[in-house]
């Protein structure tokens, strides 16, 4: 498994676009194609694709991930994590944001 804490945001920009490309490719889509089932322009979709975009609006990506049958996998990159006894407080009520104490 690769470490991607290494790499810049646009660096895995560039990825997701190069990655996006082989996901369209084997829905056997066109960029046009794409671009109007996510309601996009057809260079935003090339732009992405070829990594002339290094910073993408994440509901961009849902929308292109959308329209060629993936958003699904977003299950895969982050999952519902188990219920975990360190979210709720001593009252037994579910934590709703963390906060340190001063030193």
């Amino acid at each position: 498994m690769e470490d991607y804490s290494e790499y810049s945001a646009p660096e895995l920009v560039r990825m997701l676009g190069s990655r996006f490309k082989d996901y369209r490719l084997r829905a056997n889509m066109t960029q046009k194609e794409v671009a109007e089932m996510a309601g996009l322009s057809v260079l935003t979709v090339y732009r992405f694709e070829n990594g002339t975009v290094t910073n993408i609006a994440l509901s961009t990506f849902l929308l292109l991930m959308k329209a060629v049958g993936s958003i699904n996998d977003l299950n895969e990159l982050m999952p519902e994590q188990p219920e975990s006894l360190y979210l709720y407080n001593d009252n037994r009520k579910k934590v709703q944001r963390i906060r340190h104490k001063k030193q």
